[in-house]
């Protein structure tokens, strides 16, 4: 299977696979369709891909205009073929890869205020609502245009409480379901969806 960066600046350069089953590769149709909803709002964009893998999603976020990318990836394996992608593609200088535990940050308080924040963690293991549980009760990292964007296979999705983010997108791709959160309005205020367009 191909991945490649679709658009934007390094459009076209292959990107380098973790080998195993260790990550949850995104197919390049689902990654478009990704950045076709985010649309121009990636431009100066800050992201955070919070289970980087091989890099793919991040690495087109700068290609296609984001200011600066964090990849937090445990496997030290992974985190050495995000670094490999992002010098193939020349984007290395905007780039940021810790090799640490997702969940040991999002207990601290953030260093900058993310306009996106990418959850795709390994299948099947839960992770995905332990993480967004995680970013819903520290809710420095929900910024007032923060989208946090889930990225799970459609079986894994189950309704879980939360008080700082509210759903406002989902979109449903074969066996891949993106799940769009952001922070949610007070009583006093209407709703507003800068990050997540139809």
């Amino acid at each position: 299977m191909s991945h490649r960066v679709i658009a934007g600046f390094a459009k076209g350069r292959k990107l380098k696979l973790v080998p195993g089953d260790t990550t949850r590769p995104i197919m390049d149709r689902v990654k478009e369709a990704l950045f076709s909803i985010i649309g121009q709002n990636i431009v100066d964009a800050q992201f955070l891909d919070l289970f980087g893998g091989m890099g793919s999603v991040g690495i087109e976020a700068l290609s296609r205009g984001a200011e600066h990318v964090l990849f937090i990836e445990l496997d030290r394996r992974a985190a050495h073929i995000i670094r490999e992608n992002l010098v193939h593609t020349q984007l290395d200088p905007q780039a940021e890869v810790r090799i640490m535990n997702a969940f040991d940050l999002l207990r601290r308080k953030p260093d900058t205020e993310y306009d996106y924040i990418y959850v795709a963690p390994p299948q099947y293991k839960g992770m995905w609502k332990e993480a967004l549980a995680a970013l819903d009760s520290n809710s420095g990292w929900i910024g007032e245009y923060t989208t946090v964007i889930v990225q799970i296979d459609p079986h894994e999705w189950e309704e879980i409480p939360l008080s700082t983010l509210t759903e406002v997108d989902r979109r449903k791709y074969g066996k891949t379901l993106l799940l769009f959160y952001e922070r949610a309005a007070s009583p006093a205020e209407p709703l507003d969806t800068p990050g997540v367009k139809a």
